[in-house]
């Protein structure tokens, strides 16, 4: 699984013109699955994102992780983080997960998140989203459960 973690002051996800999803101050999480992830990338995924240190603290250094702060998160399925674009111009994503797969892989994700007592809103899988966020920072980072060792 790979993810695109973005510090935000607020975020919402829009789908047919209709916001679906809203958080404060927290993070944007953009998760995309690929094929052959298991519940094991999903799981370390989460506990390496609840406990990233990447909030500021009283004297402004990065010393406060989301749970610290009670911050809030916005999942979005990104199928296109998977892309290989290696060869040509136009992007192949042969290695994202089918939706029987990432949906609930997707979905444990989510779970997981909210079981740190934390507020999780996210967009549809497999919709077209509009994402609007204020990027806090900015501060941005990109994590792939395949190179965790």
């Amino acid at each position: 699984m790979k993810a695109v973690i973005q510090r935000v002051s607020q975020a919402d996800v829009t789908v047919d013109q209709k916001i679906i999803g809203s958080i404060g101050v927290g993070l944007v999480i953009l998760v995309g699955v690929a094929e052959g992830d298991t519940v094991a990338d999903a799981e370390w995924l989460v506990q390496k994102i609840v406990n990233l240190r990447i909030f500021g603290d009283h004297e402004g250094k990065l010393n406060l992780s989301l749970l610290d702060i009670s911050g809030e998160v916005l999942c979005i399925s990104q199928f296109t983080l998977m892309a290989d674009y290696k060869k040509g111009n136009r992007p192949s994503f042969i290695k994202a997960a089918r939706p029987d797969q990432a949906i609930p892989l997707f979905d444990l994700f989510k779970e997981k998140m909210a079981s740190h007592q934390l507020r999780v809103a996210s967009g549809i899988f497999g919709v077209d989203m509009k994402v609007s966020l204020v990027n806090d920072g900015p501060v941005t980072i990109v994590m792939d459960s395949q190179t965790k060792m």
